[in-house]
């Protein structure tokens, strides 16, 4: 029998951190105040040796640091994508290593612009920083510059809106989805044949940029495929779905699909009613619990999904860096790339 493993103590963490036991002493009691850095170490290497009270070291370590309110302002509730969206923030926000957060989440209802400007004046004089999902209109656009003559910045995720006041963009760069989209579906699809595009709404910055690549390339380098006008499903499942029943039964020589925003939904259920797995190439974006399935089934070809994880850390870095240091001077953006999801790859 092996004898209990004996736990870290005091003076282990002031060796393993580097410091002295006083030190420990005074981060653990709150007698006099650690510098941030030196506490910062301590709790690292608390956590590394496995010493009891390394949450008690990160309660005191937050407790001397600045409390900052951060607001959110995200599309559809109850979809999936946006569910993990918010779940994402939330664990970046409570789990942050040198900041107390709080996160405020607030979801639109359609996509009119006077509920998105609504929401986004909401949020002045409650929070510190802003990130929205939206359409670009120049309602969006007076509320951001609203906030911003506050002293608040505001981020656009996703789609890009209210440039020229908003303080940064972060997503991807969805001129180059459209292009890899239209890369993969013309190398995918099963010969030269009508290819339709769906996009949310024309507002939607993101699903203008993904459109325009996705044409540009086929214009290019693959001018045998004829692209069909594209159908606005305002990121509708039923409309998506009625669209493309329709689209189906009136052409047989469909051979592509590409959903550039929501709704995807649809599109997946009216291709298993019509259609063989593998016989119309289909792309989409997010990977969620339905295009997962989709899939495996073979119905969808490629889901480009967003790299939630990394956009929501490096969007609350962000946040706290504006609060800290000011508004930019010249606002820029920061592309992460899509991560590439195919039937062989789950």
């Amino acid at each position: 029998m092996n004898p209990p493993t004996k736990r870290p103590t005091i003076s282990d963490l002031a060796k393993a951190a580097g410091v002295s036991v006083a030190t420990i002493d005074r981060l653990l009691n709150g007698r006099h105040p650690v510098r941030e850095e030196t506490a910062r170490r301590i709790f690292e290497a608390a956590t590394e040796i496995g010493f009891h009270g390394a949450n008690a070291i990160r309660q005191r370590t937050l407790a001397q640091q600045p409390d900052y309110h951060l607001g959110f302002i995200l599309q559809k509730e109850r979809h999936a994508f946006y569910q993990e969206f918010a779940a994402r923030i939330e664990e970046v926000v409570r789990s942050h290593p040198d900041r107390r957060l709080r996160a405020t989440i607030r979801f639109v209802q359609s996509t009119s612009p006077a509920e998105l400007a609504e929401l986004i004046r909401g949020m002045k004089g409650k929070v510190r920083a802003v990130a929205v999902t939206g359409i670009d209109h120049h309602d969006a656009t007076a509320a951001v510059a609203e906030l911003k003559a506050a002293g608040i910045p505001t981020f656009s995720l996703l789609s890009d809106f209210a440039q020229g006041v908003r303080e940064g963009y972060i997503g991807t760069n969805n001129l180059k989805a459209g292009r890899t989209a239209a890369w993969l579906m013309s190398k995918i699809a099963r010969g030269p044949g009508r290819i339709a595009v769906f996009i949310g709404a024309f507002r939607y910055h993101g699903h203008a940029l993904r459109e325009t690549g996705f044409r540009s390339y086929f214009r290019e380098f693959a001018p045998e495929f004829t692209l069909m006008d594209s159908i606005v499903n305002v990121e509708t499942r039923q409309l998506t779905y009625e669209a493309t029943l329709g689209l189906l039964d009136r052409h047989d020589d469909v051979v592509g699909i590409y959903v550039a925003g929501g709704g995807m939904e649809g599109a997946i259920a009216a291709l298993r009613e019509l259609r063989r797995p593998d016989e119309v190439t289909c792309i989409v974006h997010e990977l969620t619990p339905e295009s997962r399935q989709a899939l495996l089934d073979r119905h969808v070809s490629v889901v480009m999904a967003t790299p939630l994880p990394a956009l929501c850390s490096d969007l609350i870095e962000m946040m706290v860096h504006s609060i800290e240091h000011g508004m930019a001077e010249n606002p820029g953006q920061r592309f992460l790339p899509a991560q590439l999801w195919t039937p062989e790859s789950l």
